[in-house]
């Protein structure tokens, strides 16, 4: 078996069929992980041939590193549910993986496309993510988010575009921003951060020029000033809710 496609979902039926269609055609097996969706994920994920498993939600470290485990080919293609995979790309990983490579781990051309759009600039375009390797090659951080990819080799690049559809709504933005706010304050928790008034305010301030103004976000037209906006304001309510946090802890250890 030559490449496994591993992914996992909650929620994802707004773009999880295009996904799969991208990548049916080199796929040996998908293997998709999902945390008890209540949507259409699962009978998407099934009729599109995929092998599902239902597992509680442990953070996207974990998560992953269980839909690795469950891959049996010989290269592992991990995608996100919102990632598709472009014609280019899935003729550059075909081959590769047909022994036409120089390495056995690749970082893969990441852009992001807001709100309909994509983005060029905030730093949103080129961000090359680790997504293509042999087997046993790459292993996954246990953090709760913003999960790291882990190796001691050396990493090829792949320039072909693999389409990062990241908010297709304003309300879907917001949705996500709850839940992964929450979960970076709870690993800034678990990690013993602590926050301030920098973090709070500062900090979000200052991501906000860096993107819009200094990464040319603006050129972006409206996308551009509306996802920088709500960047700094992600840093500022993952902050605060690490506040929340850190005095509901004192206050329970002072109850005992």
């Amino acid at each position: 078996m030559k490449l496994s496609v591993g992914i996992i979902t909650y929620n994802e039926e707004r773009i999880l069929k295009k996904t799969l269609d991208a990548v049916k055609e080199i796929a040996d097996e998908i293997i998709i992980v999902d945390s008890n969706s209540t949507d259409n994920t699962v009978k998407i994920a099934e009729s599109k041939g995929a092998v599902v498993y239902t597992e509680d939600w442990k953070g996207f470290g974990p998560q992953k590193n269980s839909v690795i485990e469950k891959c049996k080919g010989d290269w592992i293609l991990l995608i996100d549910a919102d990632e598709v995979v472009s014609k280019e790309l899935k003729l550059k990983i075909k081959e590769i993986i047909d022994d036409k490579n120089k390495y056995e781990v690749y970082d893969i051309n990441r852009c992001s496309i807001c709100f309909g759009k994509e983005l060029k600039y905030g730093g949103w375009s080129n961000q090359y993510a680790t997504r293509l390797w042999k087997k046993d090659s790459v292993t996954v951080s246990n953090n709760l988010v913003h999960e790291e990819f882990e190796t001691k080799l050396t990493k090829g690049k792949i320039k072909e575009k693999i389409y990062h559809h990241t908010y297709l709504t304003l309300s879907d933005y917001i949705t996500r921003f709850d839940r992964y706010t929450t979960l970076g304050a709870e690993e800034y928790l678990k990690r013993g951060k602590k926050s301030n008034f920098f973090n709070i305010v500062i900090n979000p301030f200052f991501k906000f020029i860096r993107m819009y103004i200094f990464r040319m976000g603006f050129l972006d037209g409206i996308e551009g000033l509306i996802i920088a906006l709500f960047s700094g304001m992600y840093t500022m309510t993952k902050y605060f809710k690490l506040r929340e946090m850190e005095r509901n802890r004192l206050l329970f250890e002072t109850k005992k």
